[in-house]
């Protein structure tokens, strides 16, 4: 795989039982890099470690006048240097060319992983972590992945040389052949103090993402509240233990580095102190003892990449098992038997967990009084289980048992919090869609006819509004700007179920009543789901139902249930209990038998918020 071929026309499965089997999952599927990097590494480092015995050979010959030996050393290194430069670029290609392909193959995997779950990911793993994996993770677990090869050939090179020394010169190789695995190993005690560290520092990072992540998100909220200051705060000190635990891990790897350059500088004294006694004696001569000493000098380079490589797997790790973390969590329908002939199903949305009933072809609306739990039953109606595994039906075929593509064909949920990826307008309603609805009828429909505008004239190059550019998730945008695109979006892909969670909660009573009827235009004979308290939504639904505690607790029509269920018009009208006591007066003497009067001597009560929820009912029926 070449980085001109990216991305993959199929990443693989990958193994995330933990961190060491999902790196050594990807070393497997690279295997024709690392071996070119191997064997690109082993011509360098050889060539670089055969230098010292040709300046030996040179060394020698001019001591012995011997022009011949002196062209053949000259030969030797002419031949060392050339396989060191062809050697060094090609390993140096493939090296990066390893490193890249690891971290796209992470981050396919990654992105397939987040396209599976969705919002779901989100609440099972925090949004810092996921940030953190997605980025810095990605490249640190590519460096350990392309750094292996060339620690490998570094090894082979170091055993080589040893074995060479101690061939061409049995009692200087034998103590540089004893004293360089002690030089390797030298630093092995530190290793675990300096991966404790190392894990500090990336959970401090992570946590600081994490918080930088939410804040950045918040930021208009934080202005509004006059909150800047509180979380800037926070997230000075969540920076400075990051650089607390950064400066220690550093120290630890200092220390390591001087290790490193420590311990071959006393073996190098103890060659040329035993050196120069054995060439006293005779026993060595000058050219062997510049060969070996040359030798040491240079083989600190390959020895280097023991550090490199302990110091990789000390990031990579704890990298590799957030990776895994976020790549083990599942749907159902990657561990349970899908459908793969099965048709896209069509028919009523029932969730038996609930007991909420959605007909096909109808506007239903959703009333709970709980968000957390809105946004959970949406999600379940998406095709993701509950807790004790139910599955939602679509025209009796359970959701979790569609394969992916052909269960959010047939549901598409919209959460309270929808994603505006940067770029233009157009590229922003490019998704998957049936066709039938176009990109003016779903802006239309959403009442987007002011964001248009205002996208057009903050555009200097745009000439039309659909090619002006948004920022990153919309926020030059207001809230409900934002809100009115992503219903656009999620119009214009008409599919058969469409679950929206709260889709008008920034908007203006207004706006939201045009958008209420647009969408119930638009969506004539399509199943639409609404979770909402609005009662200018609800009184357009076909079918409202109210879910306390989990259950279906009232199905009707707004304006029935809204003087019949009390729990209902909790919500709704957001009344007090005063409120609630008064309106119950109400109802009881307007239940009362047509001739009979009722005895409450102050009339209808005045003020309470069903009053005005009727009060802006009898507008919208008096302006349609």
């Amino acid at each position: 795989m070449q980085i001109q071929d990216l991305p993959y026309p199929d990443p693989g499965v990958p193994d995330a039982r933990s961190g060491p089997r999902f790196l050594w999952w990807l070393f497997r599927n690279q295997l024709g890099g690392q071996f070119k990097a191997l064997a690109w590494g082993l011509l360098h480092f050889l060539s670089v470690s055969a230098l010292p015995f040709c300046v030996g050979v040179a060394v020698q010959a001019v001591i012995d006048r011997s022009g011949t030996r002196l062209a053949l050393a000259g030969g030797l290194l002419a031949l060392c240097c050339a396989g060191n430069a062809i050697g060094e670029t090609f390993l140096h290609r493939t090296a990066v060319t390893n490193w890249i392909t690891a971290a796209a193959r992470v981050q396919q995997v990654l992105a397939r992983k987040t396209a599976q779950l969705g919002s779901a990911l989100t609440r099972r793993v925090a949004a810092g972590e996921v940030v953190a994996v997605s980025t810095g993770d990605v490249e640190k677990i590519g460096w350990f992945v392309e750094a292996w090869s060339r620690f490998t050939a570094a090894a082979v090179t170091i055993v080589v040389v040893c074995v060479g020394l101690v061939f061409y010169q049995p009692a200087l190789g034998t103590v540089v052949a004893v004293g360089l695995p002690v030089l390797a190993f030298a630093v092995l005690p530190l290793l675990p103090r300096a991966t404790r560290r190392a894990d500090l520092q990336r959970e401090k990072a992570g946590r600081a993402t994490e918080l930088a992540s939410d804040t950045v998100a918040g930021l208009r909220v934080l202005r509004g509240i006059g909150g800047e200051e509180l979380f800037l705060d926070r997230y000075r000190r969540a920076s400075q233990e990051v650089r607390h635990a950064a400066v220690r891990s550093a120290r630890m790897w200092s220390l390591i580095s001087a290790i490193q350059v420590l311990m071959p500088g006393l073996l190098l004294i103890a060659v040329v102190w035993y050196g120069v006694h054995l060439a006293r004696d005779g026993r060595v001569s000058i050219g062997e003892l510049v060969a070996v000493y040359s030798s040491i000098m240079i083989l600190t380079y390959p020895l280097r990449h023991f550090e490199e490589i302990a110091m990789a797997y000390s990031f990579s790790r704890p990298s590799a098992r957030r990776a895994a973390r976020v790549l083990s969590l599942e749907r159902a329908t990657d561990t349970g038997g899908s459908r793969d002939g099965a048709q896209v199903p069509t028919g009523d949305l029932y969730d038996p967990a609930t007991g909420l009933l959605a007909p096909a072809g109808r506007l239903t609306a959703v009333v709970c009084g709980d968000p957390d739990a809105a946004g959970r039953l949406a999600e379940r109606l998406g095709g993701h289980p509950s807790e004790e595994g139910t599955s939602v039906l679509l025209g009796g075929v359970p959701l979790d048992e569609l394969p992916l593509d052909r269960a959010r064909t047939a549901v598409l949920v919209q959460d309270k919090d929808p994603v505006l990826l940067s770029g233009t307008l157009r590229e922003l309603l490019d998704v998957p869609r049936s066709g039938d609805i176009g990109a003016e009828e779903a802006l239309s429909a959403a009442q987007c006819e002011d964001v248009l505008a205002a996208l057009g004239q903050g555009s200097l190059d745009a000439e039309d509004p659909m090619d002006a550019r948004i920022t990153e998730r919309g926020r030059s945008l207001s809230g409900g700007q934002r809100q009115r695109l992503a219903l656009a979006r999620s119009l214009i892909t008409d599919p058969g179920v469409l679950v929206l969670d709260e889709p008008t909660s920034a908007v203006d009573s207004h706006t939201e009543a045009r958008i209420a009827q647009g969408m119930r235009n638009l969506r004539a004979g399509r199943t639409t789901v609404v979770f909402t308290s609005s009662p200018l939504l609800l009184d357009l639904a076909d079918r409202v139902v109210l879910v306390h505690e989990g259950e279906v607790a009232a199905v009707g029509v707004h304006r029935e249930l809204v003087h019949a269920e009390p729990r209902y018009r909790a919500v709704v009208t957001r009344e007090t209990e005063e409120e609630a006591a008064r309106s119950e007066a109400l109802g009881e003497s307007l239940r009362k038998a047509p001739g009979e009067k009722t005895a409450h001597k102050d009339g209808p009560p005045k003020g309470s918020a069903l009053d005005d929820v009727l009060k802006e009912l009898e507008e919208i029926e008096e302006s349609a």
